[in-house]
């Protein structure tokens, strides 16, 4: 769903990373693909000294005719390490992210829309639209029965990402508490929260209505995921709510990024594990490429 609110980011796969040694994020190799064609680069970290001191960053590469910018955030300063190691709650956003797919496009394939789904989105990622208003229009592209949802949740089980339910366990295990945060629906979330443990009250995301017969009625515009602005609003009512101090978001892309701010989420960790957003990784904490990097990192 991502792709729907980011018509400004110049979004790359990421499907595969051979990683090197190093403490954080050293050196790796990753192999991207973009809408449009395949290709494979190598992206290493440079040490640049300055005032005798190491800089690393990411290289600046060419994908399909379009650059990939490099980052000088992928390693963590003091102060970043201090409020990751030291929080209160994590909030992580899923499609993308806790898991390799996005859950829509996955529904709308496996319903035989898949095709129309993404003419749709390549159609609205020309300008900007509302999320309630991309959300609608693509749900009403295959308008899923609930039948259709739960063959889809039965043949096509939720791919955690690499390394997701280690970081969830080491971060429990630190005191933490872990929430889910998306645009996406319970439906399809809730067998993922099962598998990393995480309670059914610490999920917000939007819900899937359906009829007595089972038939598609549309989505609960009550929820805040549901509308543009609404992961944002959706940190800062957990932060209240429970007196965090120091929360850290952790996602993708521009919705997720839009949680740090006043009163939201004191740190935004991007993971570009499957999706780089090239706007979105420029302005975030830390880059991060894999879970292993954030595990690492808590001791």
């Amino acid at each position: 769903m991502e792709a729907l609110m980011s018509s400004g980011t110049n979004t790359v796969r990421v499907f595969g990373v051979r990683k090197h040694q190093s403490r954080f994020l050293p050196s790796l190799t990753l192999h991207l693909r973009n809408r449009n064609s395949v290709c494979g680069i190598g992206i290493g970290v440079v040490e640049k000294k300055k005032k005798e001191k190491k800089q690393c960053l990411v290289v600046a590469a060419s994908v399909g005719g379009s650059k990939v910018g490099h980052f000088e955030n992928t390693l963590p300063s003091k102060e970043v390490l201090e409020l990751w190691r030291n929080g209160d709650a994590v909030c992580f956003d899923v499609d993308s992210t806790v898991c390799l797919d996005e859950g829509i496009d996955e529904l709308a394939e496996f319903c035989g829309a898949g095709k129309a789904v993404a003419e749709w989105t390549a159609r609205a990622m020309g300008g900007s639209v509302p999320f309630e208003e991309a959300l609608a229009a693509r749900l009403s592209l295959f308008n899923p029965s609930l039948s259709q949802l739960q063959n889809f949740l039965e043949q096509k089980p939720p791919r955690p990402s690499p390394g997701i339910e280690q970081l969830v366990q080491k971060l429990k295990a630190n005191g933490m508490v872990v929430y889910l945060i998306s645009g996406g629906f319970r439906q399809m979330i809730n067998p993922v929260a099962s598998i990393l443990g995480i309670p059914q009250e610490n999920i917000f995301a939007n819900q899937l209505l359906f009829g007595s017969s089972g038939e598609f009625l549309g989505f609960d515009k009550n929820e805040p995921t549901s509308r543009s602005g609404g992961k944002a609003v959706a940190v800062q009512q957990i932060k209240k709510a429970y007196g965090y101090k120091v929360l850290t978001m952790v996602g993708d892309g521009a919705t997720d990024f839009e949680a740090r701010r006043p009163g939201g989420a004191d740190l935004f960790v991007c993971y570009a594990g499957i999706q780089l957003r090239e706007s979105v990784a420029a302005k975030a904490d830390w880059l991060v490429f894999n879970f292993k990097d954030l595990i690492n990192s808590l001791g």
